[in-house]
């Protein structure tokens, strides 16, 4: 989670990517716990790749997602953007034993059984266009003999979607290092796919993990559809997502939401698929498809697919806005 997120800015000039609340938890939290559903044990331990500028507080506040979750926190460095091979590369002292890989700007929602017999897993998702992605090629036993980026000519409609597993975590570590030995570069980049396809040369066993949903959090309308997306599925699935503490006077709620602590609606319409992060200030508005994170002040606005910042204030005719931290527009 190195990147810089150029794509999502304003949103990550103050705050990296993977911590963009998605239906109130970061997107970092939200992919971990995912991951260990999917792999039904335990975690030990959960290391984050991160740039060094990023600060005491954001590696705080990753120190705390991995204690949430019951697992030692890591935060290793990687100050050049120089691929994914060279990031996990930056992590080595973690590569040991069974390991998850995973870009931290992407979710997913799962429900299959780890083959504990294959030497890796590649989470996969079925795709209408394979032409516009990396995807995995199958042998007639259904395991992982190839990986294509963006193929012409057809290969699979199974797309990887940047979530690995390795049962042995030290065999990707010394295929990487020869990566690194011998300067293999692809687009100025160390790329992961040169150590697993050293690892595939030598017999190990890859199959793919199918994933039902695939959601990236890559622009401000993507990371929007994606909260909309997340918030149906916690509503589907029960969960409450709407705090004990938040003042409602004259207001309707449109489920799902999620709205934090602390909030207060005033003459406003929320929802559907709206997330109001803790300490928010509504008045006079209505407002649905959007994230809006938290401490922000809306006021006389009709909002939709709309994302506003952190201690942000707004007040205005605009309906799909894109608002940064402490940020004004009235």
């Amino acid at each position: 989670m190195a990147g810089r997120g150029s794509r999502l800015r304003p949103h990550t000039l103050t705050v990296p990517k993977p911590l963009i609340p998605i239906a109130g938890k970061p997107i970092v939290q939200r992919l971990v716990e995912e991951i260990a559903d999917v792999m039904k044990q335990e975690l030990e331990e959960i290391a984050f790749i991160i740039q060094e500028d990023f600060g005491k507080e954001i590696e705080n506040h990753l120190l705390d997602v991995a204690a949430s979750l019951n697992a030692k926190g890591v935060i290793y460095y990687q100050d050049k953007p120089l691929g994914t091979g060279h990031a996990i590369m930056c992590a080595q002292k973690s590569l040991d034993g069974p390991c998850v890989i995973a870009y931290a700007d992407t979710l997913f929602k799962a429900d299959f059984n780890l083959d504990e017999s294959a030497d890796s897993v590649i989470w996969v998702k079925q795709v209408e266009n394979p032409k516009a992605y990396g995807v995995v090629e199958l042998n007639e036993e259904k395991e992982i003999t190839g990986l294509v980026e963006k193929p012409q000519e057809f290969v699979s409609d199974l797309a990887v979607i940047g979530i690995y597993y390795f049962k042995q975590g030290e065999v990707l570590k010394a295929e990487l290092q020869k990566v690194l030995d011998n300067n293999i570069i692809h687009g100025g980049e160390y790329q992961i796919n040169d150590g697993i396809k050293a690892m595939m040369e030598k017999g190990m066993k890859f199959v793919p993990g199918k994933v039902d949903e695939w959601m990236d959090c890559g622009n401000k309308n993507i990371t929007v559809d994606t909260n909309n997306r997340m918030l149906q599925f916690l509503h589907k699935d029960g969960h409450s997502l709407v705090a004990e503490s938040v003042t409602i006077k004259n207001s309707e709620i449109i489920p799902p939401c999620y709205i934090g602590e602390d909030v207060v609606l005033k003459n406003v319409t929320i929802g559907p698929n709206v997330s109001l992060g803790d300490g928010c200030v509504v008045e006079d508005a209505t407002i649905k498809n959007s994230l809006i994170q938290s401490f922000a002040t809306i006021k006389n606005a009709n909002l939709d697919n709309a994302m506003i910042g952190n201690h942000a204030t707004f007040d205005g005719n605009f309906t799909s806005v894109s608002i940064g931290d402490y940020s004004e527009l009235v």
